[in-house]
C-alpha cells in the first residue's frame, strides 16, 4: 500500500511542476477545448519536463498593453515634389497677377474698343506735343525777325530807306513794307493823300490777319484736344467697366481677382484721356499769351510801314510845292 502510495505522488510531481509553471491569469491562457489533451503520464516513468519558460508576474500579466504612439506617415518624395510644384505655380500665379497690374499689360488684355480709344488719346498727346516744340521753335524765330527787323527801321526816313536796309528778308515788316510801296505806286496822280492812306491800312489789316491765322495755326486743334480727351477717355471708362459686369454675370462671381482688372483697364483709360488733356490746355493757354504779344508787334509794324508812307506823301507834296513855285517864278 505504501509502495503505490509512494508511486502515484511520484507520477503527479510533474504535473504539479508544469501547473506551477503555467501563467497564472486566464486572459493569456487558450481556452479549454483549445487546449490539446495531454497524453497520461506513464506510472512506471516519470515525465519529460517541458523547456523552461520566463516566469511572468501578475502585474504583467494582467497590465494591458500600451497604445502605440500616433506617428504621422512620413512625407514620401513624390508627395513632397508636388508640394513644391503647387508652391511654385502658386508663386507664379501671383507673379503673373502682378504683372498684369502694369499699363501695357492692362492695354493688351483691354476691349477691342477700349485699345482704340488709348491709341487715339495717345496719338493726340502726341500730337500736342509736336505741336509745342514746332511752335515754340516757330514763335521763339519770328519774334526775335520781328523785334530785330524793327530796330533796324527806327531811323529809316522813307518806305525805300526801310526796304534797303531789312534786305530781302521774309518777315512780315518786309511785307508790310511792299504793301505801302505798291499802294503808293498805284495811287501815283492822285491828290487825296486820306484815301492813300485808307487803302494802305486796308492791305496792312489784310496781312496782320493773314499773320495771325499763321501764327494761330495749330491751336485750335489743342483746344480740340484739350477739352474732348477727359470725355473720350470717359468714353473707354465706361465701356470697359460694362465689359467687366458682363463679365462678372457670365462667370457668377464677384470675386476682386475678376472684377479687378477690368476696371483698372477702364482707369487706365481715363488717366491716358487726362494726360492727354491737361498738357494741351495748359500748352493753348501758353501760347494763346505769346500770340496776343506777337501781334502786337506786328500792330506796331504796321503803324511803322504806315508813318514811313505818310513821309513819303508829305515830300511828294513838298517837292510838288517846291517845283510849282520854281517854275511859277
Amino acid at each position: 500500500m505504501n509502495n503505490l502510495l509512494s508511486r502515484a505522488t511520484f507520477a503527479f510531481i510533474p504535473v504539479l511542476a508544469m501547473l506551477s509553471l503555467a501563467p497564472p491569469s486566464s486572459a493569456q491562457t487558450p481556452p479549454a477545448s483549445a487546449q490539446p489533451r495531454m497524453a497520461p503520464a506513464a506510472p512506471s516513468a516519470p515525465a519529460a519536463q517541458p523547456p523552461a519558460a520566463v516566469p511572468q508576474t501578475p502585474a504583467q500579466a494582467v497590465a494591458p498593453a500600451p497604445a502605440p504612439p500616433v506617428v504621422a506617415p512620413p512625407s514620401t518624395p513624390a508627395a513632397t515634389a508636388a508640394q513644391a510644384d503647387s508652391d511654385s505655380k502658386l508663386l507664379k500665379s501671383t507673379a503673373v497677377a502682378l504683372r498684369e497690374l502694369s499699363p501695357w499689360s492692362m492695354f493688351k488684355s483691354a476691349d477691342i474698343i477700349v485699345q482704340a480709344v488709348m491709341i487715339g488719346l495717345a496719338f493726340a498727346s502726341l500730337v500736342t506735343w509736336t505741336i509745342f516744340i514746332a511752335k515754340m521753335i516757330e514763335l521763339s524765330v519770328i519774334r526775335r525777325r520781328l523785334v530785330a527787323a524793327l530796330g533796324k527801321i527806327a531811323e529809316a526816313r522813307s518806305l525805300a530807306e526801310a526796304q534797303f536796309v531789312l534786305g530781302a528778308k521774309g518777315s512780315v515788316l518786309s511785307s508790310l513794307l511792299a504793301a505801302a510801296m505798291r499802294e503808293a505806286r498805284l495811287s501815283a496822280g492822285i491828290s487825296s493823300d486820306a484815301g492813300i492812306k485808307e487803302r494802305a491800312a486796308s492791305s496792312f489789316a489784310e496781312l496782320v490777319r493773314a499773320e495771325a491765322r499763321r501764327v494761330r495755326l495749330g491751336m485750335g486743334l489743342l483746344a480740340t484736344i484739350g477739352a474732348t480727351s477727359p470725355f473720350v477717355g470717359l468714353f473707354g471708362t465706361v465701356w470697359g467697366i460694362m465689359n467687366s459686369f458682363i463679365g462678372i454675370s457670365k462667370s457668377q462671381t464677384t470675386n476682386l481677382a475678376v472684377v479687378a482688372p477690368g476696371i483698372a483697364e477702364a482707369l487706365l483709360a481715363t488717366a491716358i484721356g487726362l494726360v492727354a488733356a491737361i498738357p494741351a490746355v495748359i500748352i493753348y493757354n501758353h501760347f494763346s499769351r505769346v500770340t496776343k504779344g506777337y501781334l502786337e508787334l506786328v500792330s506796331r509794324a504796321s503803324g511803322a510801314a504806315g508813318r514811313l508812307l505818310s513821309r513819303d506823301l508829305d515830300r511828294t507834296h513838298v517837292s510838288d510845292g517846291v517845283h510849282s513855285r520854281a517854275a511859277a517864278e
